[in-house]
């Protein structure tokens, strides 16, 4: 990945990354998921990157998902 990208959001739970994920893509924000869990135990991380410029929108997009 670039050095322009930015992790934004972290889960170990696969479905709350998609959710994630649509909330950004549904508000014109690139982003990328990229799953560390391992393939066998399913125990790890779930990262959501998006580029530098838009880590400040894509923040507020999931404050706002989370309710705070």
């Amino acid at each position: 990945m670039s050095e322009n990208w930015g992790v934004i959001y972290t889960t170990n739970q696969l479905y709350e990354a998609e959710i994630v994920k649509e909330i950004l893509a549904d508000n014109d924000v690139e982003c990328v998921l990229m799953n560390k869990q391992d393939s066998n135990y399913g125990f790890g991380e779930i990262e959501i990157c998006v580029p530098t410029e838009e880590v400040l929108k894509a923040n507020q997009l999931i404050l706002k998902f989370k309710g705070e």
